[in-house]
C-alpha cells in the first residue's frame, strides 16, 4: 500500500516524497479511519484527502466554504488528470446536469460542495444511495465559535457521522489553537478521531511589524522594489481599501480593490485577473481570504492590524505557499486597536464579543512583542520553540536586552500564589501592591508576592509578562478570560536554574526599507530563464483559460531554471511535474530551456 500511494504521489502529483505527517495520515484514511489534521497553509493538506480518494472505492465529498476555492482545486486536479468537479450555484443548468450524471455513473473521484448544499435533504438522499470513499471538511475551524471565521452553516456538519457511519471523515484546518481544536472535535462528534498537528511554522516567511509612520509612504516604499511580484494588502475597512488602491494607482502601481461592497462581477474580475497574473497587487478586506489558492504570492501587507492572531496567521499564510522566500509586513498603530475593538463590539452576541476581545488582546501582544516574532506567533497555537528564527525583524534588528531573571521569578511566583486563576492585569495589581477592594476581599494583600514589584510601572510589568507568554513560561487560557497558568518551563526559572533575558521596549522609529531576508537553503537559479519560463507558462495558461499556477508553480519553474532539464526524463524529476502535465506541457518548457542560451546572447 505504501508503494502504491508513493506511486500516486509521483505519477499524478509530481512529488517524490511525503512531508511529515502526510504518509501516516493518508494511510489511516485509506484504512477507513477518521482524522483531524492541523497543517500550515501550503503544507500539503489537500494531498491528505486527494490521494486517499484515488485509493478508496467510491466518490470523495469535499466540503469547501467558497466557490472560488473549489474552482481552483478542481482546475488543479483536472490538470493532473484526476476526475474532479464542483457542484455549486455557479454552475449553469446544463453544467449541473452534467455533474449529476457523472456522479450517478461513478465517473468522479472527488466532488467539491459547499456545506449548505451538502446538508440539503435531497442532496443527502442522493448520497445515501451512492458509495462514498470519504468526506473531507476543509477550513474546519469555521465550525467553531472559537474559530476566527465562524460560519453557522458549518454547524450542521455534526450530523455527518450519524448519516454516514462507515465513511471516514477528514477535518482539516491551518488555524486552530488548542481550544478551537477541542471545540471542532466536539462539534463534529468525532471524539475518537486521530489528531495530527503538523506544526504552524512557515520558515520561508519573513515577519516584520513596523510602527505606523506615514503609512502610505511606508507601503509605497515597500512595494517600490516589488513591481513584478504578486502581493496582497489587507485593510480593515472598505473605505481604507479604496483609499489605498487609489493611492497606489496614482503612484503607477497596478492595483485592484476587493471588498464586500463591490458587485459580484467586479470582485470576480479582480480575483480572476490576480489569479492570471494580470494584476499584481490586490488591496482587500478580509472578504479576500480563503478564496485564494495562488501559490506565488510573494508578500502580504497588513496596512491595519487584524482582529486576531488566527486571522493574521491565515492571511500571512497566503504568501509563499510554494515554499519560496516571502514576506509578511504589518503596520501597527494604537488607532488600529480602537478600530478593531469598535468592529467587534458592534454585535449583540455578548459571548462572541468576549471571545473576540480576548483574541484582539492577544493580537496586540504579538504586535508589541520584543521576542522573536515566530516564537511569539507559534506559542499562541501551543507550538513552543526553544530557539529564535533569525528571519523576523526582532531577530535581525533586536531590541536592547536586560537580565530579567529576578522580575520573571516575581511574576511567575505571583501567578502561582494567586492560584493560576487570574489574568495579567490582576497579577500586575498584586505585584504592584494595589489596594483595590477585590484584592483585599480575596486576601491577596497577605501573599508573599504582594507589592514585591512596586518598583516597576504597570506598563513595564505588561512588557515582562507579555514576553514570558511568548517565551512559553506563562500560558494564557483565552477561554477563561485570559487566565494565566504556569508551563513546565517555568519551574527551572522559579528555582533559579534558568536565566531569563528580555527586551526593552523600542522607541517608534521610521523604517523605510525591508528587513534583509535570511532564508536558509535558498536556491541559486537563472532569474532571466525563470522569467522566460514564466512567460511560457502564462501563454499556456491563457490559452487553456486557467490560472498560471495550475500549469506549474513558481517553485517548479525555479527548479527548472536551477536544474536545466534537457529531456523528458530529466524534466520528470522536477518537483510538481507528474505524468499528465509532462505529456501536456513538457515539450513547450523543454524547448524554452533549450532556446534560452541563444536568446540570452542576443
Amino acid at each position: 500500500m505504501t508503494a502504491t500511494i508513493h506511486h500516486t504521489l509521483a505519477t499524478v502529483f509530481g512529488f517524490h516524497e511525503f512531508r511529515a505527517p502526510q504518509q501516516e495520515v493518508i494511510e489511516r484514511i485509506v484504512a477507513g479511519e477518521d482524522v483531524f489534521l492541523v497543517m500550515p497553509t501550503g503544507g500539503g493538506k489537500s494531498l491528505c484527502y486527494q490521494i486517499p480518494a484515488l485509493h478508496r472505492n467510491g466518490l470523495a465529498i469535499v466540503v469547501s466554504p467558497l466557490i472560488s476555492l473549489m474552482k481552483d482545486q478542481v482546475d488543479s486536479l483536472v490538470a493532473n488528470g484526476v476526475a474532479a468537479a464542483c457542484f455549486n450555484s455557479s454552475l449553469s443548468a446544463d453544467e449541473a446536469r452534467r455533474v449529476s450524471l457523472q456522479m450517478e455513473k461513478g465517473e468522479l473521484n472527488l466532488l467539491y460542495v459547499a456545506p449548505e448544499r451538502l446538508m440539503q435533504a435531497d442532496f443527502l438522499e442522493r448520497l445515501a444511495g451512492m458509495q462514498l470513499s470519504l468526506i473531507a471538511i476543509d477550513e474546519a475551524h469555521c465550525i467553531s465559535q472559537w474559530g476566527h471565521d465562524f460560519r453557522p452553516e458549518y454547524t450542521q456538519l455534526g450530523r455527518l457521522r450519524g448519516l454516514f457511519p462507515r465513511v471516514p471523515i477528514v477535518a482539516m484546518t491551518a488555524t486552530a489553537d488548542p481550544e478551537t481544536r477541542k471545540d471542532i472535535i466536539r462539534q463534529l462528534g468525532l471524539e475518537q478521531m486521530t489528531v495530527y498537528v503538523a506544526g504552524f511554522d512557515r520558515p520561508n516567511i519573513t515577519y516584520t511589524v513596523l510602527p505606523k509612520h506615514k503609512p502610505f509612504n511606508q507601503l509605497e516604499t515597500f512595494l517600490a522594489g516589488r513591481r513584478d511580484e504578486a502581493g496582497i494588502v489587507y485593510a480593515l475597512s472598505r473605505k481604507r481599501v479604496e483609499q489605498i488602491t487609489e493611492r497606489l494607482r496614482s503612484a503607477g502601481i497596478v492595483a485592484g480593490a476587493y471588498h464586500a461592497g463591490l458587485s459580484d462581477t467586479e470582485r470576480k474580475r479582480v480575483q480572476d485577473a490576480f489569479q492570471r497574473d494580470d494584476l499584481r497587487v490586490v488591496v482587500a478586506t478580509v472578504a479576500f481570504g480563503m478564496g485564494i489558492d495562488k501559490p506565488n504570492v510573494r508578500y502580504v501587507v497588513h496596512f491595519d492590524m487584524p482582529k486576531s492572531v488566527e486571522s493574521y496567521y491565515q492571511e500571512t499564510g497566503r504568501a509563499g505557499r510554494d515554499g519560496l522566500p516571502s514576506e509578511a509586513l504589518m503596520l501597527f498603530g494604537m488607532g488600529d486597536v480602537m478600530t478593531a475593538r469598535a468592529l467587534i463590539e458592534n454585535s449583540n452576541n455578548a459571548e462572541r464579543v468576549r471571545i473576540e476581545i480576548q483574541k484582539l488582546n492577544a493580537m496586540v501582544a504579538y504586535a508589541e512583542a520584543l521576542t522573536c516574532r515566530r516564537r511569539a506567533l507559534l506559542s499562541y497555537f501551543g507550538d513552543q520553540r526553544d530557539h529564535d528564527c533569525d528571519n523576523c525583524d526582532i531577530c535581525t534588528n533586536p531590541p536592547r536586552r536586560f537580565d530579567a531573571s529576578e522580575h520573571a521569578r516575581k511574576a511567575l511566583s505571583c501567578v502561582y500564589r494567586v492560584g493560576e486563576r487570574f489574568g495579567a492585569g490582576y497579577v500586575i495589581e498584586v505585584l504592584r501592591g494595589s489596594k483595590s477592594q477585590r484584592i483585599i476581599d480575596l486576601k491577596h494583600d497577605r501573599l508573599s508576592t504582594y507589592g514585591i514589584g512596586a518598583d516597576l510601572s504597570a506598563g513595564e510589568w505588561e512588557n515582562i509578562i507579555r514576553q514570558l507568554i511568548h517565551l512559553g513560561y506563562l500560558v494564557p487560557d483565552y477561554s477563561r478570560y485570559g487566565v494565566l497558568g504556569l508551563s513546565p518551563a517555568a519551574r527551572p526559572v522559579l528555582k533559579g536554574e534558568t536565566e531569563v533575558i528580555l527586551g526593552l521596549p523600542r522607541e517608534p522609529i521610521k523604517v523605510a526599507e525591508r528587513v534583509q531576508k535570511q532564508v536558509a537553503a535558498k536556491k541559486v537559479y537563472d532569474k532571466e530563464l525563470f522569467n522566460v519560463l514564466r512567460a511560457t507558462r502564462k501563454a499556456i495558461a491563457d490559452e487553456a483559460s486557467v490560472p498560471p499556477f495550475v500549469v506549474f508553480s513558481d517553485a517548479t519553474l525555479v527548479e527548472m531554471a536551477c536544474m536545466l532539464p534537457g529531456n523528458e526524463r530529466e524534466l520528470r524529476q522536477i518537483s510538481g511535474v507528474g505524468d499528465h502535465k509532462l505529456k501536456l506541457y513538457g515539450r513547450a518548457f523543454l524547448e524554452a530551456i533549450a532556446e534560452y542560451p541563444a536568446l540570452a546572447q542576443t
